[in-house]
């Protein structure tokens, strides 16, 4: 035969191959096109559209592009035939002009949307979307219906629209290339963005990046050093000059690189540490704590970095198990004799020059005796220190004696300033050994330390050596060991400000998630001490301090004015932001001739990075300026979302400065996610070769796939494990998203069918009318879909992001692409609808019965009459294939909705191909789906007994190896409560169970026991049972054999077990675990036994009773 195509609308009615649509056994798949009939059930327009005839040729054209047959439907429809496919074109989409990027609000052009999706989503559309998505402004926040002072309100209790959910991005450094911790921040934060766009919230995530001080000095160093050039011989003005340049050259590597991670970031509103607007807040907060006696400049202990010769920040030091030597020496008592001397352990003999103290424990035995009296220093020249009695002391390390080193150690340093101890520094700064060394001055600290011992050694002070593992810190940037050093810096004290920061905490206004970390952020704030801000660098926001000088003497003040210092004695110096305002301030303090003839010298430091970073949330929005629109919309912002390892060193900070400077927190909630690590859980190292560079995953799995698997792959707080597997699986998932929205594609009307298409995209089913109207498997997909919107929503407003995508991932993988496109099919294809004379609902007799009447009835009709029940069947199938279109279509867009936020560029993609409100240009600007929509229970329990029914069928289909071709015969014994569900979806239950649907037959009635021996019997669910004759398509012989090696293994098992159980030996002196281990192989395997033989069993029934009914 060749093929028709009917001239209803958009629609080719039967693709046969040579067999009849009468025919029970038939074969052909009509065009899931919209029929007139089908279009009115779903209030769509049918006028105006016409195909024309086809002729004897093997293609049906429809305009546009050729498809295949074989690609209208995402998998092969089972039960098809195999034959050379009809081709079906659809229409492309009228031309547009091209354009990547759109002005604000623009259509996309055909290169970002191609009319005709690709076979696979193409990862290198990505940029191009994103270009279009940030071109056309998408990611700015509507400031029309912003409320000024809501901002920051509690997503978690609060959903108010008119309020801003405001995001300040964690700003990366801007000599950063992109590594996995900066995929996982955006990805989780982006997550939170789009969430709160699509629920209706003016949102704002601010980017930007920070001046990274050390970072970016030894880039451009490193980079002049190649030229043979030093930042020495180009002198200050020049370098800081030098790395600006090389900012603008290289410094929006990592914003564009994170533009590919998709981040719906206001780009617009990128900010730079070093801004100026930045650097005025910086300087302001300096001014007020100095004010308010909070900032001073003292003589401390730092962590000093021999390589950058500067003091580092804790955060900026990494610590490292290494292998060492633990010295032990004698320290001789003053005026003893060769027997009076302390034994000392230290892993850095070249510091006992810089002894000032040697300590014992107070209850230590041992040494009572010489607590109070003095001890020479080895290699000091007589120099001699007291022996005192310290708490700290730990009797049980080393020899229970401690040298005593305040300059070099923070837990000598302690014990020095609780007993006004000295402090003797022996280092330069670039760790070479000082005068104070003597002997040893000039010497690098490990070469010292190398002579100093065998100085001990010629002076018989020697006891021994012996391997010790140690903690060394190490500076992060530079590598070399770090020196704790006294050193005169600048510090803020922050006692005062960590006081209001705890107290947030504790009342609850700051939410820290997950909860555990709030007990950290409590345990650091308790025990804070004050911060180093100063470091000896060039690049960064230097120090805003001026110190006067004058040829003569210092002009005396004016009365009434006080001194610059902080400190008794200490130099005169102002605080200014600028030389002209130092001036000034030497101006008010001395008089005009003082301040034109003053000499004034900005302190050579600058700030440390943090204390910019502290002031990002509020800085980026134009603080100190408390009158900007963007400090009033957007101030307090929501969320803080950044790594767990950087909690106190920014995060805390942030908090206090916020409630210093703008008296309100910088933010509700704290989010920490944990490290990315390998699959093996190891950290990310250039040294163990297991780097995951992002740009390689993207190009290899796409954005999504890996967006997907970070957000996915842990909790809170917890570190991901991120494998090739799991990337693999999660590219999977996106291809399966992507064959779901073609195959729907594909089984729509045509888009040049507007009304249609725009009708169809609107249709809805928010209401308990509109959900009633359906069958059994549309009211439960959408049951499911509504709950799942709930839960979905919930999780996200807890920032449960794990849990979400799950829940996301087994709806549309199992209920939705599994499930219920297989059932559609049974309402988009003909060929999958059973006759409708064929009734299989009762008993064989009652059947023959029935037919027997049809026919008579049949005889007797008039010609009309049975055109018109024709008509009426036809109808009501057109009815059913529109009503399964707008459910594909209403779930799919409702997924691709909640899933937006973690897939945004394979799902923006695919809803601009479906039809949607044609006035939302954006997915990302498409309201969230709509909380408490209607269910409806009784269809969901309904197609749970449905589908046990069909995995039911499936089990045994695969227990006794029939053939996936062959399709079986059932009768299906159902109460008569289930009866009607169960019989009114024949078709999908035969369809998905791979039943003959003219051999299905659903009674009530139990068959007698010669039809029920001859048959595999399964029980679904209460009230619902199968029977199945396969005996004829199963090779019972070969099969027994199959099933015999199973029982002989399993019987085998059983009895070794068994064996082993019974003896007391290994009862006894097992372990419990490995004997309860035992139990549970031995249950297993009787379980599996037991099962095996009953299948056994049936099948030597089946074939007896088939024997016997053959002869």
């Amino acid at each position: 035969m060749v093929p028709s195509c009917s001239a209803r609308t958009g629609m080719v009615r039967h693709i046969c191959h040579g067999v009849s649509n009468r025919s029970a056994s038939y074969k052909g798949v009509s065009n899931p096109g919209v029929s007139n009939q089908g279009a009115r059930s779903l209030g769509l327009s049918t006028s105006n559209v016409s195909f024309p005839r086809v002729g004897s040729g093997r293609n049906i054209w429809l305009g546009g592009s050729a498809h295949s047959l074989s690609s209208l439907v995402a998998r092969p429809l089972l039960g098809s035939r195999q034959a050379k496919p009809y081709s079906v074109h659809f229409h492309a989409r009228p031309a547009r002009a091209s354009a990547s990027v759109a002005d604000n609000g623009g259509a996309p052009g055909e290169d970002v949307f191609p009319s005709v999706l690709p076979k696979a989503f193409d990862f290198s559309a990505e940029e191009k979307i994103y270009a279009w998505w940030e071109g056309s402004g998408y990611f700015k926040p509507d400031e029309s219906a912003l409320q000024p002072g809501t901002a920051g309100t509690d997503s978690s209790t609060k959903d108010d629209i008119n309020s801003a959910f405001v995001i300040s991005m964690p700003p990366p450094n801007v000599t950063g290339a992109l590594h996995m911790g900066h995929a996982m921040f955006v990805t989780l934060e982006d997550i939170m963005a789009r969430f709160w766009r699509m629920k209706g919230r003016p949102t704002l995530w601010l980017p930007g990046t920070d001046h990274a001080g050390i970072a970016t000095q030894l880039v451009v160093e490193k980079m002049l050093a190649s030229e043979g050039i030093s930042r020495q011989q180009l002198g200050r003005e020049e370098f800081v000059k030098r790395v600006w340049e090389w900012k603008e050259k290289y410094g929006g590597t990592i914003a564009r690189q994170i533009r590919r991670l998709g981040a719906s970031c206001d780009w617009s509103r990128e900010r730079f540490t070093l801004d100026d607007q930045l650097s005025k807040a910086v300087v302001e907060a300096f001014v007020r704590l100095h004010n308010k006696g909070l900032i001073y400049r003292g003589t401390y202990m730092v962590n000093w970095s021999p390589f950058l010769q500067t003091a580092v920040s804790d955060l900026e030091v990494e610590y490292s198990e290494e292998p060492g030597t633990l010295y032990f020496f004698k320290y001789p008592i003053a005026g003893g004799t060769e027997d009076d001397y302390l034994p000392v352990a230290t892993t850095r003999p070249e510091t006992i020059l810089g002894d000032t103290a040697v300590a014992v424990h107070p209850e230590d035995e041992r040494y009572k005796k010489y607590v109070g009296l003095q001890a020479v220093v080895p290699m000091g020249g007589g120099r001699t220190i007291p022996v005192i009695a310290d708490d700290y002391v730990d009797m049980q390390f080393g020899t229970g004696c401690l040298k005593i080193t305040p300059g070099h150690d923070i837990n000598d340093y302690a014990i020095g300033q609780r007993r006004d101890l000295p402090i003797i520094n022996i280092l330069n700064k670039d760790a070479t050994l000082n005068e104070n060394a003597g002997a040893f001055c000039g010497l690098d600290r490990f070469e010292a330390r190398k002579q100093v011992w065998e100085q001990l050694e010629k002076e018989g002070l020697v006891i021994k050596q012996q391997p010790h593992l140690q903690r060394v810190p190490r500076s992060q940037r530079g590598g070399e060991v770090v020196e704790p050093l006294v050193s005169r810096q600048w510090f803020v004290h922050m006692q005062p400000l960590a006081a209001p920061a705890l107290e947030a905490a504790r009342t609850g206004e700051l939410t820290i998630i997950p909860e555990r970390f709030e007990k950290i952020y409590e345990f650091w704030l308790d025990n804070i001490r004050d911060w180093c801000i100063s470091r000896q660098l060039w690049w960064g926001h230097r120090i805003p301090v001026f110190y006067p000088s004058w040829d003569s003497s210092r002009p005396a003040p004016i009365a009434g004015e006080g001194g610059g210092g902080a400190e008794e004695g200490a130099e005169e110096y102002v605080v200014a932001g600028t030389e002209a305002e130092a001036r000034e301030k030497v101006r008010e303090r001395y008089g005009d001739e003082a301040a034109e003839t003053v000499r004034l010298e900005q302190d050579p430091d600058v700030l440390d990075t943090w204390f910019s970073s502290g002031l990002w949330p509020f800085s980026t929005l134009g603080w100190p300026n408390e009158a900007a629109n963007d400090y009033k919309n957007f101030y307090p912002t929501s969320v803080m979302e950044t790594g767990h390892d950087i909690l106190f060193f920014w995060v805390a900070r942030m908090t206090m400065m916020g409630l210093e400077f703008t008296g309100q927190l910088p933010f509700h909630t704290i989010y920490l996610h944990g490290l990315v690590r390998d699959a093996q859980g190891r950290k990310m190292s250039k040294s163990l070769g297991n780097v995951v560079d992002p740009l390689d995953t993207i190009n290899e799995f796409g954005t999504d796939a890996l967006r997907y698997t970070l957000a996915t792959g842990t909790t809170p707080g917890q570190d991901v494990n991120l494998s090739m597997e799991r990337l693999g699986a999660n590219r999977a998932f996106v291809n399966k998203i992507w064959n779901a929205g073609k195959f729907i594609l594909q089984n729509l009307p045509t888009k040049e069918d507007e009304k249609q298409w725009q009708r169809l995209g609107q249709v809805k089913f928010d209401t308990p009318e509109a959900l009633a109207a359906l069958p059994l498997a549309e009211r439960w997909l959408l049951s499911r879909l509504h709950s799942l919107v709930d839960e979905v929503t919930e999780a996200y407003m807890a920032y449960e992001f794990n849990a979400a995508g799950r829940r996301i991932y087994d709806f549309f993988w199992s209920d939705f692409a599994d499930w219920y496109i297989e059932a559609s099919k049974t309402r988009l294809y003909s060929g999958f609808r059973s006759s409708s004379s064929s009734s299989s609902s009762d008993t064989e007799g009652e059947q023959q019965e029935q037919s027997a009447a049809a026919a008579s009835a049949a005889s007797a009709a008039s010609a009309a009459s049975a055109a018109s029940a024709a008509s009426a069947a036809s109808a009501a199938a057109d009815g059913a294939q529109a009503q399964a279109q707008g459910v594909l279509v209403y779930a799919f867009d409702t997924v691709l909705r909640l899933l937006h936020p973690y897939m945004p560029f394979a799902s923006e993609q695919l809803w601009q191909a479906l039809p949607h409100d044609p006035a939302l240009p954006s997915l990302m600007l498409a309201p969230w789906p709509s909380a408490g929509l209607p269910r409806d229970a009784q269809a969901q329990e309904e197609f749970d007994d449905l589908q046990a029914l069909v995995r039911a069928i499936r089990n045994v289909r695969a227990e006794y190896s029939v053939e996936p071709a062959k399709k079986i015969a059932a009768t299906v014994i159902s109460a008569p409560a289930l009866s009607p569900a169960i019989q009114g979806e024949r078709d999908v239950l035969a369809l998905l169970s791979r039943v003959d649907a003219a051999s299905l037959h659903i009674t009530s009635e139990q068959p007698d026991a010669a039809a029920a021996a001859a048959c595999v019997h399964v029980v679904a669910a209460e009230g619902l049972e199968a029977y199945l004759p396969i005996a004829d398509m199963v090779d019972v012989g070969k099969e027994l054999q199959r099933l015999g090696k199973q029982q002989a293994k399993l019987t085998a098992d059983v009895n070794s077990c068994r064996s082993r159980l019974s003896s007391k030996k290994f009862v006894d002196k097992a372990p419990a675990a490995v004997v309860e281990g035992v139990k549970k192989q031995a249950e297993e395997a009787e379980e599996k036994l037991v099962l095996v033989t009953r299948r056994m069993e049936q099948l030597q029934a089946m074939a007896t009773t088939a024997a016997t009914t053959v002869s």
